[in-house]
């Protein structure tokens, strides 16, 4: 026997989640389909997912303004998904960008201060002799400076903000699915999904929000111009006795023209183990994953540890004071479009899909949801506030 909806989402990621509460809180019939988070990943034969963690940076000055009001628009309604589920996910300690300061030839810096006053954001440029002092836990190298956002940036627990959104999809309706799905077939009335352990679900229409694994041919009738990377994750732990030295830290980015000194940094977090760890992030090199068996093998096999060993590096470089109590690392992927933004688009009559965070969407996901929802209820997405069509490109 199959279950009937309105719709049906596949992928119980930041994406999905977020798409399914606002399709339920429209009052439509709605099935979310996706597993839970294995135990063993390096026994685990199935999916995986990008949220596997506790710690994503938030922020909304972005020098494309297409980004810039997906973050603004998410992280506006963070306080109502909080507040409805009783779920805490967000962290506003603020988020400091350092580059090379305004002058030179690379103007990230410089374009960072132009998006932050079209935005109206109160965040100062900090010179470099101002920098160690402000923030005593990093160094920068010399002519660096840095835009500090204090309010409506920080991180966010990706782990909890799909748990809540699930739980206000829930209580608006939704059915969970906890299962991987294995064939989504289109009809001229419906389209079937079906799930690892048998389950069969009919609906109008699906949005495919699989992340990386979109790139599987079971999901989509023709693939998208879609590239997944490989990247990995360092995790250094920060001792119980240190952990008070750390109070006031915020997120940081850390831009540079090269691509081996840009790096991505968060405060202390703490995690399953009850431990507190600095997470960061920053691969030197691009490793393509060329197709959905590969992304599964790549998170089974735990990550780079020549691109771990680089961060441990850049790590001892921006804050040389702090000596990690042990360190750890972990897979992820990152999945890019070929516009730089999400695709939210049609795949065929009945079937769409919303995926491609670009290495941005983690702060975001909300918003794209939501913009998935919209496209999936009325047939086409209408959002003329954007910069962009939204688009999906196929090979």
């Amino acid at each position: 026997m199959s279950e009937g909806f309105d719709f049906a989402v596949v992928g119980k990621g930041m994406m999905g989640a977020a798409a399914a509460r606002h399709l339920s809180m429209a009052g439509a019939s709605v099935a979310l389909i996706g597993p839970d988070e294995p135990d063993d990943w390096a026994n685990h034969g199935g999916v995986f997912a990008s949220h596997y963690d506790n710690a994503r940076i938030t922020r909304t000055i972005d020098p494309d303004p297409v980004w810039a009001r997906l973050a603004r628009r998410s992280i506006d309604r963070y306080p109502e998904i909080a507040g409805e589920s009783g779920i805490d996910f967000y962290a506003e300690v603020g988020c400091l960008i350092a580059a090379p300061a305004p002058g030179g030839e690379f103007d990230y810096l410089k374009n960072v201060a132009h998006a932050r006053d079209r935005l109206g954001v109160d965040a100062p440029l900090i010179s470099d002799d101002d920098l160690a002092q402000r923030f005593p836990w990093f160094r920068f190298p010399k002519g660096y400076g840095g835009i500090h956002e204090v309010r409506g940036a920080g991180y966010i627990n990706p782990r909890a903000l799909v748990l809540a959104q699930t739980l206000l999809a829930e209580r608006s309706g939704a059915r969970v699915i906890r299962s991987e799905v294995i064939s989504v077939g289109e009809h001229s009335d419906h389209v079937r999904v079906a799930t690892v352990d048998g389950q069969t679900v009919c609906a109008g229409r699906v949005l495919v929000a699989a992340g990386g694994f979109s790139l599987s041919n079971a999901l989509l009738p023709r693939p998208m111009d879609l590239t997944v990377k490989a990247r990995t994750v360092l995790f250094a732990e920060v001792g119980a006795e240190d952990l008070a030295g750390f109070e006031g830290m915020p997120s940081l980015i850390g831009a540079a023209a090269e691509q081996e000194r840009s790096y991505y940094l968060l405060p202390p977090v703490v995690y399953a183990d009850g431990k507190h760890y600095i997470k960061i992030g920053g691969d030197p090199t691009d490793r393509v994953l060329a197709s959905e068996p590969a992304v599964r093998e790549w998170f089974r096999g735990g990550g780079n540890k020549a691109a771990a060993d680089h961060m441990h590096g850049l790590l001892a470089e921006v804050m040389p004071g702090f000596q990690p109590a042990s360190t750890h690392f972990a897979p992820c992927v990152t999945s890019f479009t070929r516009h730089g933004y999400p695709y939210i688009g049609f795949a065929s009559d009945r079937l769409a899909v919303v995926t491609g965070g670009n290495g941005q969407a983690a702060k975001c996901s909300d918003e794209i949801g939501r913009l998935g929802a919209v496209l999936v209820l009325n047939g086409h997405l209408d959002a003329p506030e954007y910069e962009t069509d939204f688009a999906v490109s196929y090979r």
